[in-house]
């Protein structure tokens, strides 16, 4: 029996909650902790009396409240109707990650190893779902947990998209993600339209049980696969990312207008006499930073300006509501979903030149040596004199050009100024040894259709660099703000090696003969490996593999983590609110500071920083993985016209069934399947990330130069096979005797394969 609760202690948030609401009832906290006071279940009716509720209003309050409590997994439901603490029930929350073979995996919420899930607990689950485990067993030999299903607390899947099929009298659609393993059956009472083949959006009105597939209905025909921008539609309704704005966003956005009221410039700092510019890609539409340097006595004074969003989108209003729920923006090649809407992130938060706009400007006292010596922040106005284009710059300040424009050519003393203070972070960067990747990206060139043209290299030059060390700069400065005044924030935290990866890549690099010894790397360590691996022809590949072994950087308001990459105890971001929802975060904490020099009264106590923390990792990876399966879609689409043809590429993985070869220039992976490895057996050497043939004892590995034939691309997989035409500088066989390999026929080049 539950324990009878005589003396209920008092709500110590009922303020809050009689601020917002006109009747009042205890608080989410409140609610948790009397739960949390029983050794037993405990209905709705015993909290009900605990807290003396008799009235209807207050009850139905009640009901909804531990009902969305429920939900968002603080409290769990009985069958009974009994409401428990999960501390009670020594259970893991976390978030279903499936396998094609049907078992899975649940990554728990509050970090450590994942728990496996056989397949017969998989069998009612999607790949993303919110789920309740109970570990049941260890697995010694595979060193990890497994476990059962308790509940089901969020399903992560509304809708699906996929293509529509009718085979022997059944309609189905099939998941255009992978990662969802069970088609889904239609329910033939509900017509539609859709052709075998269109790419659809089906409404889920049935998830999967113990005996049957899921059921749903076709909501939406969203066309052909070959259809423009079908890669952006099907990768926007894949990961369910928002991209239309709701009736209360577009009203609240009517009474904006284009300029900058001068009632909201007042009480700021006029900094418009500043030469502030911004430096962007050619094709850049929002602005949020903004720059100026000046010397000074043994070094430079930094102003770093970002746009103040935080005046436009108050506090739980319909912009920021929404602003939570896309968490970031999204970009995909030659389209982006923003965070806010156009008339802000383009308009009246983006610091276009030649008008006013308001920011929260850090201003910085940086020595020659590129320490920040002094820094305050302000709220100001400021009038951006140029907007500038980073290879515009890169030429001028770095490569000895003239100005091409009279923009660059009105600002070139203020740019030279940038050019030293970058010069002087840049040393201090080396210093601490920041982990210095040179990452390699491309652009996609459309032709009139928004069919792919071509796929470039782009390749970032100083100018990038310039900007990212003032960013980081600011960034440092917010965090330390914020830290030393002790309000909750989220801070971009990386912690760095991932203990589980790391033997493998020490001994991935042994095999090129780097040596890291170490079982705890610093970040000297990393940057040592990147610099002694700068000058192979394998650097990228070898940056890759390194990347791979760290953990990703994710949004905490744990402030003793710093950034393990950056070599940097103190980290948050700052400089993107427009686009980032933690950087708006990090804004208003400063603002508050800025006001009221007093952390009390802060809009956010630290459990709903952790939960922003979460949200806002979790949409960071959302938009991450959306973006990468455009790109995939479109590389796929481009190399559809080119079966045939030839390039060349590097080994990046080697598994049993083959080696991946990412092409030169093009950046694109595919597969050499080892069917394709001619004249030989050949086993997999996991120890050495090669095949080795047993008849002849050549060996593929990584960091192999190879000369490859694109034979297939499947776009509904997104998956590419390459055929092996040479080795380096190998000739490659003629047109007749790929033929006789392909069809099999006997000769030269016949395959001999296990």
């Amino acid at each position: 029996m539950p324990k009878k609760a005589k003396n209920t202690p008092k709500d110590p948030f009922l303020k809050r909650e009689s601020a917002k609401y006109d009747q009042p009832i205890a608080s989410r906290e409140h609610l948790l902790e009397l739960v949390k006071s029983q050794q037993v279940p405990v209905s709705q009716e015993h909290i009900a009396e605990a807290l003396k509720y008799r009235d209807e209003i207050r009850l139905e309050a009640l009901r909804r409240r531990l009902q969305a409590m429920v939900r968002d997994a603080q409290l769990f439901r009985n069958r009974r109707g009994g409401y428990l603490s999960f501390d009670h029930m020594d259970l893991e929350k976390g978030y279903v990650q499936s396998h094609p073979d049907g078992f899975g995996f649940v990554t728990p919420e509050k970090g450590g190893k994942d728990i496996f899930l056989p397949a017969r607990q998989m069998r009612t689950l999607m790949n993303g779902d919110r789920v309740a485990v109970k570990v049941t067993n260890f697995d010694r030999q595979r060193e990890r947990a497994e476990g059962a299903l308790v509940s089901v607390l969020e399903r992560a899947h509304e809708a699906i998209v996929g293509r529509y099929y009718s085979e022997s009298g059944i309609d189905f659609v099939v998941p255009d993600d992978k990662r969802l393993v069970q088609d889904v059956l239609l329910n033939r009472e509900v017509g539609h339209n859709a052709q075998p083949g269109d790419v659809v959006l089906v409404r889920i009105i049935e998830y999967p049980s113990h005996h049957s597939q899921p059921i749903g209905l076709i909501e939406q025909v969203l066309g052909q696969e070959s259809a423009p921008g079908m890669e952006v539609t099907i990768a926007v309704n894949t990961h369910h990312i928002p991209h239309q704005w709701n009736d209360a966003v577009m009203k609240s956005i009517r009474r904006l207008s284009k300029r900058v009221a001068e009632k909201d410039k007042q009480g700021r700092l006029d900094l418009r006499e500043l030469a502030f510019v911004t430096i962007d890609g050619a094709d850049a539409r929002d602005f949020d930073d903004a720059v100026y340097c000046e010397p000074i006595d043994n070094g430079f004074r930094l102003y770093v300006a970002i746009a103040d969003v935080a005046h436009y989108v108050k506090v739980d209003s319909a912009l920021d509501l929404e602003a939570q729920n896309r968490g970031t923006s999204v970009y995909f090649p030659g389209e982006v979903i923003p965070m806010l809407p156009e008339v802000l992130s383009n308009g009246l938060c983006s610091l276009n030149p030649q008008v006013d706009r308001l920011c929260l400007v850090c201003c910085m006292e940086i020595n020659s040596q590129g320490t920040i010596k002094k820094y305050e922040f302000l709220e100001a106005v400021i009038h951006s004199h140029a907007r500038l284009i980073y290879d515009d710059v890169a030429a001028v300040l770095f490569d000895g050009g003239k100005p091409n424009n009279k923009a660059i050519a009105g600002v070139q003393q203020e740019l030279g100024n940038l050019k030293q203070v970058y010069l002087a972070l840049a040393r201090a960067r080396r210093r601490r040894h920041a982990i210095e990747f040179e990452t390699r990206e491309v652009i996609f060139k459309y032709n009139q259709q928004r069919k792919i043209e071509a796929i470039l290299p782009y390749q970032r030059n100083q100018a990038h660099q310039l900007i990212e060390e003032c960013m980081i700069a600011a960034n440092v400065c917010a965090a330390k703000t914020l830290k030393k005044n002790k309000l909750p924030t989220l801070y971009r935290n990386h912690e760095g090696v991932n203990a589980d990866k790391l033997p493998n890549l020490q001994e991935f690099l042994a095999s090129f003969g780097i040596v890291l010894s170490s079982e705890n790397p610093t970040p000297t360590d990393y940057a040592k490996i990147v610099e002694q691996a700068r000058q192979r022809p394998e650097s990228d590949m070898i940056q890759t593999v390194v990347l791979r072994s760290m953990l990703q950087a994710t949004y905490s308001p744990e402030p003793k983590i710093g950034h393990f990459g950056l070599a940097l105890s103190d980290y948050a971001h700052f400089t993107s609110p427009i686009r980032r929802y933690p950087d708006l975060l990090v804004h208003r904490g400063i603002k508050h500071w800025i006001r009221q020099q007093k952390a009390a009264g802060f809009a956010y106590d630290l459990s709903q920083m952790t939960a922003f923390g979460e949200s806002c990792s979790r949409c960071e990876r959302r938009a991450e993985d959306a973006s990468r399966d455009a790109s995939d879609w479109l590389k796929c689409e481009f190399l559809q016209k080119h079966i045939g043809n030839r390039y060349g590429g590097i080994v990046t993985a080697v598994t049993n069934f083959g080696l991946f070869v990412q092409l030169d220039e093009l950046l694109i992976d595919g597969l050499v399947h080892v069917t394709a490895l001619k004249r030989d057996y050949y086993q997999f050497d996991p120890a050495h990330h090669r095949l080795v043939g047993e008849l002849t004892g050549r060996s593929y590995q990584l960091g192999d130069r190879l000369q490859v034939v694109v034979v297939r691309v499947n776009m509904e997989d997104r998956k590419i096979d390459f055929d092996l035409v040479g080795v380096g500088g190998e000739k490659a066989p003629t047109k007749s005797k790929r033929k006789r390999a392909k069809t099999g026929k006997k000769g030269k080049y016949q395959t001999r394969t296990r």
